[in-house]
């Protein structure tokens, strides 16, 4: 057992089978109350295949203390889960069920269940010797183009240095498989996802990419060098990628795309399902995101940071020299100082103490000191006719570009 295993690993071995030599994709996906989960199973299989083999693993998941309708859930998923696989023989491509019933209420949650599906990604891969496999979250209710997995074996077949990647994503935001409420819910929050990435890049910052759980990937080796997935009941994405961006090599794959679904759920305390239950519950017809002036303040702020390596006399807008306040900017600022060798090296280790989480809460701070919220088109408006675009009038349209920018 190599050292991950034996540090981090909350379980032993868990498939007993043997995994093939040419194995070099698993796919993880945390499953827990899911209706359609051979939905998504079917879009995986139907994809094209890459060269190596690919393993699926399912961790259907549940508190010990869940409703019982829940634990009726999860028996007729995995038995539907069952049936799907027993029809589709295909050595290049294998069905994993894990059953985890029973967690502790304390920790059981999305987190928990992407974690036990990766460590025991991680021990498929050293079982054949390959550090450098790829693991990929995806979701039990998603789907994804057709060549999914030839894109991300080739993604990372041409990137050797990558450690790990985000997946572009679009939810569906029209059709007759949800209500029209749906689709005009998750067009606004979509567009709020990449009003916030996008204003990320506007201002500068180094990590400026999408955290989304059902839409990333990473190298086997980097998942144990980062201490593993947390056990987060929701932003567990968030978290983990931050702790991989910071590597350096991250990246995107924007050849294929995966299908989140924009279906309400109660699963988690936020993320997509929460923020469509809310905009059900409160019968909203637009959404509020980060005021654009928050990204102003960002980019002079970001502009700034490098005067910071040789003089503290450095004036940044009112709204982040508040919130540096809050943080300690000036007590951390000399350790910044000492542990850099140059001005750029200074640069790369204040964004790391001035990391996204705290970026986010400067946004949040800046909500609630200086600048509201408004209607997420009138901020994703604001921004693009600051990077010298063209402002929309629909919010179809408004989305569509962004996705093009993404």
């Amino acid at each position: 057992m190599n050292y991950y295993l034996n540090r981090f690993s909350l379980r032993p071995r868990l498939i007993g089978a043997e995994p093939s030599p040419n194995l070099g994709l698993i796919i993880v996906i945390p499953c827990c109350n899911e209706p359609d989960l051979t939905g998504s199973l079917e879009s995986l299989f139907k994809c094209s295949r890459p060269a190596c083999d690919v393993e699926v693993i399912v961790v259907v998941n549940a508190s010990e203390d869940a409703e019982e309708r829940i634990h009726e859930q999860n028996e007729q998923t995995l038995k539907e889960g069952l049936n799907w696989s027993s029809g589709r023989l295909d050595e290049g491509f294998q069905l994993h069920f894990i059953e985890e019933h029973a967690l502790t209420p304390k920790d059981a949650g999305v987190g928990l269940a992407r974690k036990i599906g990766m460590d025991e990604a991680v021990r498929r891969f050293e079982l054949i010797h390959n550090p450098g496999g790829v693991i990929v979250c995806f979701d039990a209710d998603a789907a994804c183009d057709p060549n999914y997995l030839v894109e991300i074996e080739k993604h990372f077949k041409q990137r050797p240095n990558t450690p790990a990647c985000s997946i572009h994503f679009e939810h569906p935001v029209e059709g007759n498989a949800y209500p029209r409420e749906i689709y005009d819910g998750i067009l606004q929050y979509e567009l709020h996802l990449r009003y916030y990435k996008n204003g990320l890049v506007y201002a500068g910052l180094p990590y400026a990419y999408h955290t989304i759980g059902s839409s990333m990937a990473v190298r086997s080796n980097a998942y144990q060098k980062q201490n593993g997935m947390n056990k987060r009941k929701a932003g567990e994405d968030f978290y983990f990628l931050q702790k991989l961006i910071p590597l350096g090599g991250f990246t995107e794959i924007k050849t294929t795309k995966v299908i989140p679904s924009p279906r309400v759920s109660d699963r988690v305390p936020f993320g997509t399902g929460k923020a469509m239950q809310n905009w059900l519950n409160e019968s909203k017809q637009e959404l509020l995101s980060y005021n654009i002036h928050s990204f102003i303040d960002l980019k002079a702020f970001t502009q700034d940071v490098p005067r910071l390596y040789e003089s503290d006399k450095v004036y940044f807008p009112t709204s982040v020299q508040a919130f540096l306040a809050t943080i300690g900017l000036y007590e951390n600022l000399q350790k910044i100082r000492t542990n850099s060798t140059s001005k750029d090296h200074f640069v790369k280790l204040f964004f790391n103490w001035f990391n996204a989480f705290k970026t986010l809460k400067y946004m949040h701070f800046a909500r609630d000191h200086y600048y509201p919220d408004q209607a997420v088109a009138e901020g994703a408006n604001a921004l693009l006719k600051l990077t010298g675009k063209k402002e929309q009038q629909q919010l179809k349209d408004l989305l569509m570009c962004y996705r093009a920018m993404d």
